[in-house]
C-alpha cells in the first residue's frame, strides 16, 4: 500500500502531469516525482513536448545519484518500448530506482510491460494509487483507448449573457487578442478542427493555427455539411491544411438525416485521429452534446452583454433543470481582459 508519503507524491505529479497539455499531443501528458530512500522529494518531471523526454527522465536527470535505492511516482505506467526516445524502464533500472508507484496502467500495447520488466529487474512496483484522478487529468489521451472514438473538446466564445454573436449576426470579436491567440496554441494541440456548414456559410473561418513560431502540421479541417453546400472557395478549402467536407452520405447518416456524429468521429479514429476541437456552431454542438460526445469544454468568457442574439449552445437534450450537463471546473485563467473556463463532464 502506498505511504502517506507517495500519495502526497502522487498528487505532485498529478499537478506536474498538466504543465504541458499544448504541447505533448499526441503523447500522453505525464508527471513524475523522485523520493530518495529516506523518502524526500529529490526530482521532479513532466513530459514537456511530444519527442522530448519523458516526466521519468527529466525527474531522474534532476534526482542524479539521489535517486539509487528511492522511488519514482509516475502518473503512467512507464513505457517499455523504443519510440522517439529510449524505455523509461532502461532508465529507472540504470538509475536504480528500488520502487515504483503507479497510478494508471498504460493501455497502449506497443508501451505495455513496463511494469512487469521492472519487477523482472528487482523493481518493488505498485499500481492503482490515485488512479481515478490521474485517469482525469490525463483523460485526452486516455479517452480514445477506452470508446474507440477521438476525445473531444468543445469551444466556444461568449459574452457573460451567453451570446456568440450580436442581434444581426456579427461576432468578431467578442473576444481580445490574448483569448484568440490561445485559441490558436489549443487549434496547434489538436489534430483535428470540426466545424458546421452554418459556421462555415456565416463567416468563412479558416480553421488553421496560426502560432508564432508557426506549429509544425495544420490539423484536419472537418466540415459536418449534409448536403454538401460547402462553397468551392471556401476559406476551408485553400491549401493551408487538409480539408474533409462529411456529408451525409459519405460520413453516414442518421435517423433525421443529418450526418451520424458517432460514425463521423469512428471514421476519424480509424484515420488515426485522437484528438478533437469543436468549433461550432451552436447547432452541431447542441447535437454532439446530445449524443454524449463532448469529453471536455473550454469556454472563453468576455466581460460584455448583447441581450440578443445567437446562444453560444443550441438544443442539447436537456428538457428539464434535473437534465441539466453538469461539469466540473478544472481550470479558471485570465487572458487579457477575458476570462478562460475549463470544464469536464461530471464522472
Amino acid at each position: 500500500m502506498a505511504s502517506p508519503t507517495e500519495l502526497t507524491a502522487m498528487r505532485r505529479a498529478i499537478e506536474l502531469s498538466s504543465r504541458a497539455v499544448l504541447t505533448t499531443p499526441p503523447n500522453p501528458d505525464v508527471g513524475c516525482v523522485v523520493l530518495d530512500a529516506a523518502g524526500s522529494v529529490v526530482g521532479e518531471g513532466w513530459h514537456e513536448y511530444a519527442g522530448g523526454p519523458h516526466a521519468e527522465i527529466n525527474a531522474l536527470r534532476e534526482a542524479g545519484e539521489r535517486a539509487r535505492g528511492g522511488t519514482a511516482v509516475v502518473t503512467l505506467e512507464p513505457c517499455a518500448h523504443a519510440g522517439r526516445t529510449g524505455p523509461c524502464t532502461d532508465a529507472l533500472l540504470a538509475a536504480g530506482i528500488a520502487r515504483v508507484v503507479v497510478a494508471v496502467t498504460d493501455p497502449n500495447d506497443a508501451a505495455a510491460d513496463g511494469a512487469a520488466i521492472l519487477r523482472a529487474g528487482g523493481v518493488d512496483v505498485e499500481t492503482g494509487v490515485l488512479s481515478g484522478e490521474a485517469a482525469r487529468a490525463n483523460s485526452r489521451w486516455l479517452t480514445p483507448f477506452h470508446t474507440g472514438r477521438p476525445f473531444v473538446v468543445w469551444k466556444y466564445a461568449a459574452t457573460l449573457d451567453g451570446r456568440s454573436a450580436a442581434a444581426d449576426g456579427t461576432s468578431r470579436w467578442i473576444t481580445g487578442p490574448e483569448a484568440r491567440a490561445d485559441v490558436h496554441r489549443l487549434r496547434a494541440a489538436v489534430d483535428t478542427v470540426v466545424a458546421g456548414i452554418g459556421t462555415v456559410l456565416a463567416d468563412d473561418p479558416q480553421l488553421t493555427a496560426r502560432t508564432d513560431p508557426p506549429p509544425t502540421r495544420q490539423p484536419l479541417r472537418v466540415v459536418v455539411d449534409r448536403t454538401g453546400r460547402t462553397p468551392s472557395d471556401a476559406r476551408v478549402r485553400d491549401d493551408a491544411a487538409p480539408t474533409w467536407v462529411a456529408t451525409a452520405a459519405e460520413a453516414g447518416a442518421g435517423d433525421d438525416g443529418e450526418v451520424d456524429l458517432t460514425k463521423l468521429l469512428a471514421a476519424l479514429y480509424r484515420d488515426g485521429r485522437r484528438y478533437v476541437l469543436l468549433e461550432g456552431g451552436p447547432r452541431l454542438a447542441g447535437a454532439f452534446w446530445r449524443d454524449g460526445l463532448v469529453d471536455r469544454v473550454v469556454g472563453y468568457v468576455a466581460p460584455a452583454l448583447l441581450g440578443a442574439g445567437r446562444n453560444a449552445l443550441a438544443e442539447a437534450g436537456v428538457g428539464t433543470i434535473d437534465e441539466a450537463i453538469r461539469l466540473d471546473v478544472t481550470d479558471v485563467t485570465v487572458l487579457g481582459g477575458d476570462i478562460r473556463i475549463t470544464a469536464h463532464r461530471k464522472a
